[in-house]
């Protein structure tokens, strides 16, 4: 079983969270976490486009998105980002992070 690699990445537009699941973590398995988590969280999705792997909405004045790439190894890297810079954006994509992280298992 692979390790989970976690890493924070803040950067000047916001906070990005990346996470590959470890094998054998389908597509469809991680879009349904990512788009679960969202919804756990209260924030209302307003794009979902799976063949892009972009997931994207809003709680309040935070927006958080989510997107998901195969890698070429077979596993799946997930990024949460907001583009906000605020403690109440950070925490949003935090959170969001934490149930996708809940909804997989971990």
């Amino acid at each position: 079983m692979r390790t989970l690699f976690l890493a924070l990445a803040i950067v000047v537009s916001g906070c990005t969270y990346y996470g590959v699941g470890p094998a054998p973590a389908s597509f469809d398995r991680s879009w349904d976490a990512a788009v679960g988590a969202m919804y756990d969280q209260g924030v209302q999705v307003t794009t979902q486009d799976r063949a892009g792997g972009v997931i994207a909405g809003r709680r309040g004045g935070s927006e958080v998105s989510v997107r998901l790439q195969m890698q070429s190894d077979g596993g799946i890297q997930v990024r949460f980002n907001t583009p906000g810079s605020s403690s109440q954006d950070q925490q949003l994509v935090q959170a969001v992070s934490r149930s996708y992280d809940a909804r997989m298992g971990r």
